[in-house]
């Protein structure tokens, strides 16, 4: 059997993107505990990653650049409105009013979720009559399942409880803690709808600019100006703009440089080469991770409708890659040019340079 270095070399980037990505979400939620706004903190964010990619881009990709047209320009708007600011601004929202563990599961559905979204918008093909198409709609509706299980049954708590969390719940009516969670839940489901769809837009801009450092620094700084033009229409506070703590200033330097800097680069290079299916089978990780550090350093609690839920959404993932993973893949002869008119499109979907390196699948 031949050793593929490019596979193993993409399963040990992705194996670090999620652990690093884990623990951005688990410093978000501490700091959202800790009374930080929850768009500063992303505008800061985004702020950060924004000026640690820039140098890379304007070095690493100073030859081979195509032309910035302004077509593209707002085309890279849209996305980081879907990619960035609204997908953050619900899906804190969610994680403040949960738990990170929680929030995470919900992210396990993206896939089916961009894979629904596709057969819309005419990206995927689906043929009913054979195994691999019942495969995809069967992957779908269990996924599907697992979030109204996520959404609707809590369940009892599977760790035990500490001092604090027990006096925070003691203090807290139960009517109200329902409530709050209810919230969460609707709010994340927000924000797999908006993260789902950036998949679509996105997929069509990466074929007409392929450059990973200078999109994904363009996206940051469009990024920067729509989240902090958020938090002025939800709270207009100069305090609120203040940061204090050295943890929370190391956890927004962090969140920025690795969290929307290396790892949204590092998945833009999985995406080229092995293509959306390889790298979407890696989101589960996050949870994993996720789940032990705020086990370990937050003290969150793990409920049964958690586990439960979040076995059932990859059950239904896994069957839905499968079926994915089987796909012949399309040869591509010229560049597609930028159209994101989706719904006048009927082409079938070209996996992000899938032509230009074909995937064994053995």
């Amino acid at each position: 059997m031949k050793f593929d270095t490019k596979l193993w070399k993409a399963v040990f980037m992705m194996s670090i993107i999620n652990i690093a990505l884990s623990g951005v979400n688990v410093m978000f939620k501490k700091m959202l505990n800790e009374g930080v706004n929850r768009m500063v903190a992303a505008t800061y964010r985004l702020a950060a990653g924004t000026l640690f990619l820039t140098p890379l881009a304007i070095f690493l990709e100073r030859h081979n650049r195509p032309k910035l047209t302004g077509s593209i320009l707002c085309s890279l708007f849209l996305s980081a409105l879907l990619g960035t600011s609204l997908v953050q601004y619900f899906f804190l929202i969610g994680l403040q009013y949960t738990s990170s563990t929680f929030a995470l599961a919900f992210s396990n559905m993206v896939p089916s979720i961009t894979f629904a979204l596709a057969l819309v918008f005419r990206q995927e093909t689906l043929n009913i009559k054979n195994n691999l198409g019942r495969a995809k709609v069967l992957g779908t509706m269990i996924c599907i399942c697992g979030a109204l299980v996520l959404t609707l049954y809590k369940g009892a708590s599977l760790t035990p409880q500490n001092a604090q969390t027990q006096t925070e719940t003691s203090n807290s009516p139960t009517t109200a803690v329902t409530q709050k969670w209810a919230m969460g839940s609707i709010m994340l489901i927000i924000s797999i709808l908006i993260w789902s769809s950036w998949f679509i837009v996105q997929a069509k801009i990466c074929r007409k600019y392929p450059c990973q450092y200078t999109s994904t620094t363009i996206l940051s700084f469009f990024g920067v100006i729509q989240s902090a033009l958020l938090s002025l229409i939800s709270e207009r506070s100069i305090s609120m703009w203040v940061i204090k703590e050295k943890f929370q200033v190391l956890a927004l330097l962090y969140s920025g440089i690795v969290g929307s800097g290396l790892c949204y680069v590092g998945m833009s290079w999985c995406l080229q080469q092995r293509g959306p299916v390889f790298t979407s089978s890696f989101i589960p990780l996050i949870q994993v991770f996720a789940a032990f550090f705020s086990f370990s350093f937050l003290h969150e609690q793990i409920y049964c409708g958690s586990v439960i839920g979040s076995m059932v959404i990859i059950v239904g993932l896994y069957i839905l890659l499968w079926g994915k993973s089987k796909d012949k893949p399309t040869q591509v002869t010229k560049q597609e040019p930028l159209n994101l008119d989706l719904e006048d499109s009927g082409t079938a979907p070209k996996e992000l340079s899938r032509a230009a390196h074909p995937v064994s699948g053995k």
